[in-house]
């Protein structure tokens, strides 16, 4: 260690020089110690990162506090009689409990009490063979036709392929997995070139839907966006939604922003209404649509900032549940923006100023940058507490999103690239189709009969 120098100017030059040093190791500390404790309640990490001793799951809003089981109001669904059984099995008696005489079916007897068993019928695949039959008339030899979805001389019908297409995208089995399940149950094991084969097949039969998803999703007053990262063919690929509470749009791409979201398959460059999504800032590069902020993302970083002793984000974060709390109707523009900057000016007094980088942006503290943008995007913050039919989350897109990971998880992701495109494809449909109410085996059925579905 080198002797410390005689001099006041120069000791003072040390001193000075320790306190900076002191100064940017605690806010590195401090820094490492916000970064140890974030987890999915207080960041934007998914709840799988928790690890096995991640605490009890906390909804993202405060939720009322009901009694336990069935509501006022509810509707119960439970077993019910029917009027006319499909199969009727007469229990008699096997004998005579007097005489010891054998008593036949036959007999006469009467009825006196029933009970009805609801179960699956004997699982087996039924062969329908279609034959063309030729006639004779006006001397001219005349000859029916397939039908259009009947294309070789030996198919699996439109049940097998929308049960395919079900177990595939809707509850998520890999293709080993629905090749047994299909020989355990019906006696035939279908090769993962077959599935592959229906998979594309429903594909291309979806795309006048994918178009009618589009069209009504344009004129929709609000729309979520949001996008996923998604491993395909060993690379990193993009998995964007465009979606409402009726519709469910998705696809994929290689670019992550404004080159996917200017692609023929986003509709956010040609959207006009409310445009719902993250503070991501290539969202904002199209004018044409008027956006808001998912309150649920500012929640959880106000969250986090309140857990390292942040004053003014523990009081912004109760002033936007409040105003969430209150109908649009009823709040006063005016009293929510001054207390929104008051809350602001004080976070503007807690914040450390941005520190000087020899090269570069100036480096700014977690709070700082989220204060900056709570005051950047006003608007856009608070556009849930005066607008009706604004939300206060972006949970739509987040849901629409989720069950791409459950796939990915269950069926170890994708090979290639248009095996995710297919993917996507197919689970914007049958999102869809649930949404609108339709049954989703018989509407797939009706795809691959090649009928057309038209969307409320």
């Amino acid at each position: 260690m080198s002797p410390l120098p005689n001099d006041i100017e120069a000791l003072r030059a040390i001193i000075k020089q320790l306190l900076e040093s002191n100064k940017r190791l605690e806010a590195e500390n401090a820094e490492l110690r916000r970064r140890l404790g974030m987890d999915s309640s207080n960041s934007h990490k998914p709840p799988s990162s928790d690890g096995y001793a991640k605490p009890p799951i906390k909804p993202g809003l405060p939720k009322d506090k009901h009694p336990k089981g069935g509501q006022k109001g509810h509707r119960g669904k439970t077993l019910e009689r029917v009027a006319h059984a499909d199969r009727l099995e007469i229990h008699l008696p096997g004998q005579c409990q007097c005489c010891g005489r054998p008593i036949a079916a036959e007999e006469r007897h009467k009825i006196i009490g029933s009970r009805q068993v609801f179960d699956l019928p004997s699982p087996k695949l039924e062969v329908l063979e279609h034959r063309i039959g030729q006639v004779e008339c006006c001397g001219t030899k005349q000859s029916g036709e397939y039908p259009v979805n009947v294309t070789a001389a030996v198919q699996y019908g439109e049940n097998v392929k929308a049960l395919i297409v079900k177990l595939s995208i809707d509850h998520k089995m890999p293709l080993a997995q629905i090749s047994q399940l299909f020989e355990d149950t019906y006696g035939c094991k279908l090769n993962s070139t077959t599935i592959e084969e229906t998979l594309k097949q429903c594909y291309e039969l979806a795309a006048p839907i994918v178009q009618q998803v589009k069209e009504h999703l344009l004129e929709a007053n609000t729309v979520h966006f949001d996008e996923t990262g998604i491993r395909a063919g060993g690379k990193l690929h993009w998995l964007h939604t465009a979606s409402t509470e009726n519709y469910t749009h998705l696809f994929i791409n290689d670019k992550r922003g404004q080159e996917a979201l200017k692609s023929d398959a986003s509709i956010l460059k040609d959207y006009e209404g409310r445009a719902i999504h993250d503070c991501w800032s290539p969202y904002f590069k199209f004018e044409g649509a008027t956006h808001a902020l998912c309150g649920a993302h500012l929640l959880r970083e106000l969250e986090s900032l309140k857990e390292n002793g942040s004053s003014w984000a523990g009081q912004m974060r109760e002033f936007l549940l409040a105003v969430y709390k209150t109908p649009p109707a009823a709040n006063t523009q005016a009293q929510v923006c001054d207390q929104y900057h008051r809350i602001l000016s004080q976070a503007d007094l807690e914040e450390p100023k941005p520190q000087p980088s020899k090269r570069g942006k100036a480096k700014q503290s977690v709070g700082r940058n989220l204060h900056d943008r709570l005051q950047k995007y006003q608007d856009e913050v608070l556009a849930f507490a005066f607008e009706v039919g604004v939300p206060f989350t972006n949970n739509q897109a987040e849901r629409d999103l989720r069950c791409s990971k459950v796939k990915q998880k269950v069926s170890g992701g994708f090979r290639t690239k248009s095996g995710a495109e297919v993917y996507a494809r197919l689970q914007a449909t049958t999102s869809t189709f649930r949404k609108q109410g339709l049954n989703v085996f018989a509407t797939l059925r009706d795809l691959f009969l090649r009928r057309s579905v038209v969307l409320a």
